[in-house]
């Protein structure tokens, strides 16, 4: 087997597709076919049934594919221990899920680039299904999201846990009230965050639990949410790093909640068995600072 017949074969593999698989590898597609198939003819055995357009694992296939990405994984992480060694220069990849990449991403990234300008670094925003899986397959070397995390192939360091804010619009009359509970919300339109999100699937919970009913709207965009908050269409529960600062906050009034408050646990991932590189070490150092500052802001 050869290296390259691996990394082909993942491919098409991860995306049921010959022409895409070697549009990403950047190979004609009847070039990969012929690798594929010269690694079928190897190992005697069929790896992929071909439906129409779609690939499909066999049950061979499947075998092969777990290892092939622990393969590839191992010397991906070779050569960057290699190069860590010779030079100052690492390139690192990491991952957020969308909730938290536009507000804690973009400060912790300018600290980086600042102290360290010649690290290469990679930012990947997606779902957490997704992050995980690029985290276990080694696409992703370190990633951001919320937790719980299950998969024991993944270390967790948990960084700080936040509260989910209340938001209303300007002159709702709940802004007048010293304190809030979900009692006094029990009635109110709220727009939510589609359940494709993390936080969108633990706001839906909480709210149902809290026997909150009219759930009016649901958006794939924290941007959205509040932009509809502010127009008076309903409320809403977000993370408290998506609240603006107080020359931003315009029309959307940021309330905690007295009881029964909710809060999500954000937490660094990444591979147990993965070369953790220097521009990784050096990431997860400056995003321990600012998430302590997060902590007590």
């Amino acid at each position: 087997m050869e290296l390259h017949q691996l990394r082909y074969f993942v491919s098409v593999a991860k995306l049921g597709n010959f022409s895409r698989a070697a549009e990403e590898c950047y190979i004609s597609q009847p070039s990969l076919s012929q690798q594929i198939q010269k690694l079928e003819r190897i190992l005697g055995q069929r790896l992929l049934d071909r439906l129409g357009k779609r690939a499909v694992l066999t049950e061979a296939g499947r075998v092969l594919f777990d290892r092939a990405v622990s393969i590839l994984a191992a010397v991906e992480d070779a050569e960057r221990e290699v190069r860590d060694f010779d030079q100052e220069k690492g390139r690192l990849t990491v991952g957020a899920i969308p909730t938290i990449a536009p507000y804690l991403l973009p400060k912790i990234v300018q600290d980086v680039t600042k102290h360290y300008p010649s690290a290469d670094l990679i930012l990947h925003e997606d779902f957490t299904p997704h992050l995980l899986s690029s985290t276990v397959s080694g696409e992703v070397e370190l990633a951001i999201l919320a937790l719980p995390i299950t998969d024991e192939r993944l270390h967790k360091e948990v960084l700080f846990t936040e509260p989910l804010l209340l938001a209303l619009p300007k002159g709702h009359h709940l802004c007048a009230k010293k304190k809030i509970t979900m009692a006094d919300v029990r009635e109110e339109r709220f727009i939510v965050l589609d359940e494709m999100h993390c936080l969108g699937e633990q706001i839906l919970h909480f709210c149902r639990a809290e026997g909150c009913r009219r759930l009016v709207c649901r958006s794939s965009q924290l941007s959205t949410v509040l932009t509809l908050v502010a127009l008076a269409q309903g409320i809403s529960l977000v993370p408290r790093m998506a609240r603006p600062t107080p020359d931003k906050a315009g029309l959307v009034v940021f309330r905690e909640l007295a009881e029964d408050e909710p809060t999500r646990t954000i937490a660094a991932i990444w591979h147990k068995d993965r070369y953790h590189s220097k521009a990784g070490e050096r990431f997860l150092e400056i995003l321990r600072e600012h998430s302590a500052r997060w902590e007590n802001s």
